[in-house]
């Protein structure tokens, strides 16, 4: 690998890193998950994410998602779904009583029981949350506009695509195990029920600003 490709590679790499560091709908959903008492089932939240993720970034490796982007008619769909999406979760996550928050565990031992109809619903929860966001497609897009050329070969950019979705897994599953030490997880709990007023609130807003927004463009 000569020496631009491991520019391109080091500098897709860190932007892309440091997009993930900051908190978006994504993040809330693996923090409301790892909450539940059950970090096993919680990697499913993660792994929807990242096949999510996944999808856009071969959509834009092989060239659809520039065709995407400029189809108005899809991208509003999307926006008009995910914004939905995103006010339906707000929606559960505030009404949800202070007694609902009774039965999170605090033991870890006890929160490690598998599920698989569980974990099937956090990963459908997880790649929702991911494919119906169109920043998402627009992030690598734009990312990869930028920084690959047609120059480069196809397996660099499987490489870095591989890559890019091996990250977004695995720094969800380190908050998900994060939350799953004891001492974290007990002051985390402790404070579940005002986390998920929060979490609805920010997500809700996320949601009604996406619908303003397509609304606002509306002739």
């Amino acid at each position: 690998m000569d020496i631009n490709l491991i520019s391109i590679f080091v500098s897709v790499a860190a932007a892309h890193f440091l997009a993930l560091l900051s908190p978006g709908p994504d993040f809330v959903l693996v923090v409301k998950s790892a909450l539940k008492g059950n970090q096993k089932n919680a990697i499913g939240v993660a792994l929807g994410i990242a096949t999510a993720n996944a999808v856009y970034i071969t959509l834009c490796l092989i060239g659809v998602g520039a065709i995407l982007s400029t189809s108005i008619g899809l991208m509003v769909t999307l926006k008009v779904i995910g914004g939905l999406f995103l006010m339906y979760i707000a929606y559960h996550a505030l009404k949800a009583p202070k007694n609902a928050y009774a039965n999170f565990s605090t033991n870890t031992k006890a929160s490690t029981e598998f599920s698989l109809s569980c974990f099937c619903k956090e990963f459908v929860t997880g790649f929702l949350s991911g494919i119906l966001n169109p920043k998402n497609l627009l992030f690598y897009l734009s990312l990869f506009t930028v920084a690959l050329t047609p120059e480069v070969s196809i397996s660099f950019k499987v490489l870095l695509g591989v890559w890019m979705t091996l990250v977004v897994f695995f720094w969800d599953v380190a908050i998900i195990y994060m939350l799953s030490k004891t001492t974290i997880r007990q002051k985390f709990i402790r404070a579940a029920f005002y986390i998920d007023k929060v979490t609805g609130v920010v997500l809700g807003a996320i949601g009604f600003n996406i619908l303003k927004s397509v609304w606002s463009k509306q002739p």
